[in-house]
Parts: structure tokens; C-alpha cells; sequence
């Protein structure tokens, strides 16, 4: 076979596809050989949990040092000014409310319903705690052995604490800070080399479900995907629309029409980061938004800003539980909650966020991981989506800011015609 010209062994074929296409193959193979050689199928399972054992190992450190090297990096210099206050408080209410709706869409349309894999007794969980027993337990009593128990909200609450005292450190604590950072910036690496194992780890779990649970798995897969999509609508026309009504006071219509080009970027290449430069355009020459605030806003929402991927963790956990016949309380929703909201901080756009989180979140309620398998599969679909969402996010803030600050170009937002002839800037 060429490629570009050249000519390439089959191995090379393989190494050179995308990640996302290597896994759905791994999860089509994975399907194949469970329908095919049921009972064979099953042998592979120690691989597939090998996989998930690895994605656990990732957890603990990854989530503590990219909270504090995200929280370190916003608390420095004028990042907690007037503007960037308002920014994070504005993306963490709107990361709240997307994590809302993607519980209300799977509680309302259960896509997890009809999958059968169930029971599964939850490890630690023979009663449900209570909402008080929770909030005593925020605080760890000994931080190392909330690492070692996987206990993550304890972890996260920990690492914002030690994150805002390196901070107020000054130059004593910038040698710790950088090495967190340094840690961070490794164990991004080695998610994404964990990652590249992806397609074999679905592939064994994959074909150790089917050869177990047979094919009623798969439907349900379909009622995720429409769950996230409508979840995501919902928020963007419905959530963003409100806030551009009533803080604003603008017509929303003229932002859906202006962010069209960072939409579709956003949603072809599921990258935030490779979008932020088509965003910083479309803010600033067609919304009117003044380029002091898309300098600061912008870059924070790239730091922090989940609404699409917080509403994706809520679907797919309540599918989880669903397809193992597992009942959620009110306790295990706060949790999600909490865990979507405050994770956010520093691992926005850092590859396999998706799927990482989504572990977080089972862990921290007691799900079990083979989920992720069964979610793995479909995450490029569901990634185009939330990207989507997060992109669209951002500008929406941008946009309150401004209007707020009096930096809004009200003459450029309501010029049907602006910004038509912008060249954006190459990807």
C-alpha cells in the first residue's frame, strides 16, 4: 500500500492510523471474536483487565498533579484579577449545569437499560453513605492513604489546598510548583502512551463481554451516542441562549451564526486547543469582542472549561450503572457532580481526558471499569460532540465578560455581514 508516495509493510499500516479508528477496530474485533469463539473468547479477558489495571495506575497521580499544576498556573501573576475571576466562576457554574442535564439525560432516556451485564455489587458500598457522612470525609486524615485508597474526591481536595499554599509560597514554593508541573507534563505522556494500548485492551474486554453477555450490549451503545448529542444540543441552545437573555441581554441568534466556523473545526478535529486560534477570530471580529478579553478568557476556558465532556461523564456513568443493574443515590450524584466539576481543573484538553475522567468517576461511586471498554469504542463520536460543546463554552464567556466589562462591540455582534472576509489562521 502508499502512503503519500511511499511504499508501507503492513505494520506500518496499521501504526499510521488515528487512535480513535484503531480502537473502534479493536472493539469490532472484539466483538467478532466473542460472537465467533464464545467460550474461547472469555481466555482474554486477563489482558482486557490488565488494560484496565493500567488505566487505574494513572488515576491518582495524573488527576493530584494536573490539579495543582492547573490551579498553580492560574493563581499566578493577574490570573485572579476581576476578568479571570469572573471567568472561572462562570465556567465552573456552566460545567455544574452541563453535568446536570447529562444526569437528567440518562436518568430520562436510561441507555444503559436492556445491556443486562448485571448485578455487580458494589466494592465498599453495601449501604448507601450519607450526605453528611460524605462531606466529613472531604478533608483526608492521612492524604497518602486517600492516594492509596483511590479515594479521589479526598485527593482533588487535597491537591487544590496544597496547590493554593505553594501558591501564596511566593518564590519558596516556585521549585515545588515546577516540579508538579514537570510530574504533570510525564504523566500526560504516559497517558497517551497508555492510550495507544487502547485498541487492545477494548479489543480483550470487548470480546470477553460478548462472549459473555452476547450482542444485547451493543444497542444500547446507539442510545448513549443520542443521549450525549441531545444532552449537548440541549445545553448550547437552551443553557447558552439563557445566559445570553438574561446577563447579556443580546440575541443569541447572532452568536450561533458568528461561532459556525469554530463549531465545525471543533467538531472535525475534537481538539480545543487546535480550535482556540479559529475562536480567538470569530470572537473578536464577529462577536465584538475586545481582544484584552479573548487574550485572558479564551486561554482560561482552554485551561479549565468541560461543559461538553462534564455532560458526557454524566450519560456514560449512569449507562454504566444501568447495564450492571446498579442503583445510584443522591450521595452518588453529588459525587459525579463534584468530580466532573472540580477535575476540570488543568486537564482540559489533554489527550484521553474523556476516558480518564470517565474512570475517576466510576471509581469514585464504585462502578465497575469494564464501562470504559464498552464507552472506548464509541469516543471519537462522542468526543466530536463535547468538543463541540467545550469550544462553544468558551466564546459564550468571552462574550458575558465583555458585555459586562463594557469591551463588547455591540455594532460588530449585531452586524450580520462582520467578519466574513477574516482569513482564519492554517491548522
Amino acid at each position: 500500500m502508499l502512503f503519500h508516495g511511499e511504499a508501507l509493510k503492513p505494520w506500518q499500516i496499521w501504526t499510521r492510523r488515528p487512535l480513535w479508528l484503531k480502537t473502534l477496530i479493536g472493539m469490532l474485533t472484539g466483538v467478532g471474536l466473542g460472537v465467533g469463539f464464545e467460550e474461547q473468547a472469555l481466555l482474554l479477558k486477563p489482558l482486557g483487565v490488565l488494560f484496565v489495571n493500567t488505566i487505574q495506575m494513572l488515576m491518582v497521580p495524573l488527576i493530584f498533579c494536573s490539579v495543582i499544576a492547573g490551579l498553580t498556573s492560574l493563581l499566578k501573576g493577574k490570573a485572579l484579577d476581576r476578568i479571570g475571576s469572573k471567568a472561572i466562576c462562570l465556567y465552573f457554574c456552566s460545567t455544574a449545569i452541563a453535568i446536570c442535564i447529562g444526569l437528567m439525560m440518562g436518568w430520562l432516556l436510561e441507555p444503559g437499560m436492556g445491556a443486562d451485564m448485571g448485578p455487580y455489587e458494589r466494592i465498599g458500598m453495601s449501604e448507601p453513605p450519607t450526605l453528611a457522612s460524605v462531606l466529613s470525609h472531604l478533608v483526608p486524615s492521612n492524604p497518602v492513604q486517600a492516594m492509596v485508597d483511590g479515594k479521589i474526591l479526598q485527593v482533588i481536595v487535597f491537591a487544590v489546598a496544597l496547590a493554593v499554599a505553594l501558591n501564596a509560597s511566593g518564590r519558596r514554593g516556585r521549585p515545588a510548583i515546577l516540579f508538579f508541573t514537570s510530574l504533570a507534563e510525564g504523566m500526560f505522556k504516559l497517558t497517551q502512551m497508555v492510550m495507544a494500548l487502547a485498541p487492545y485492551g477494548v479489543c480483550a474486554l470487548m470480546a470477553w463481554m460478548t462472549g459473555k453477555y452476547g450482542l444485547d450490549l451493543l444497542l444500547p451503545l446507539l442510545k448513549v451516542i443520542g443521549a450525549v448529542y441531545l444532552g449537548c444540543l440541549l445545553h448550547v441552545l437552551g443553557v447558552y441562549s439563557t445566559l445570553l437573555l438574561l446577563l447579556a441581554r443580546l440575541n443569541p441568534l447572532h452568536y450561533f451564526k458568528s461561532i459556525v466556523d469554530a463549531q465545525a473545526v471543533a467538531f472535525t478535529s475534537s481538539s480545543s486547543n487546535s480550535t482556540l486560534p479559529i475562536s480567538l477570530a470569530c470572537a473578536e471580529k464577529r462577536l465584538g469582542v475586545s481582544p484584552a478579553i479573548t487574550a485572558k478568557v479564551l486561554p482560561i476556558g482552554a485551561t479549565i472549561n468541560m461543559d461538553g465532556t462534564a455532560l458526557y461523564q454524566g450519560v456514560t456513568a449512569l449507562f454504566v450503572a444501568q447495564a450492571f443493574g446498579v442503583e445510584l443515590h443522591m450521595v452518588d450524584y453529588l459525587t459525579i457532580i463534584s468530580i466532573a466539576t472540580l477535575a476540570s481543573i488543568g486537564t482540559a484538553g489533554t489527550p484521553g481526558t474523556g476516558l480518564m475522567l470517565l474512570t475517576l468517576t466510576l471509581t469514585a461511586v464504585g462502578l465497575p471499569l469494564e464501562g470504559v471498554a464498552l464507552i472506548a469504542g464509541i469516543d471519537r463520536i462522542l468526543d466530536m460532540a463535547r468538543t463541540t460543546v467545550n469550544v462553544s463554552g468558551d466564546i459564550l464567556v468571552s462574550v458575558l465578560i465583555a458585555r459586562s466589562e463594557n469591551e463588547l462591540d455591540l455594532a460588530t455582534y449585531h452586524d450580520a455581514s462582520a467578519g466574513e472576509d477574516i482569513e482564519f489562521p492554517p491548522r
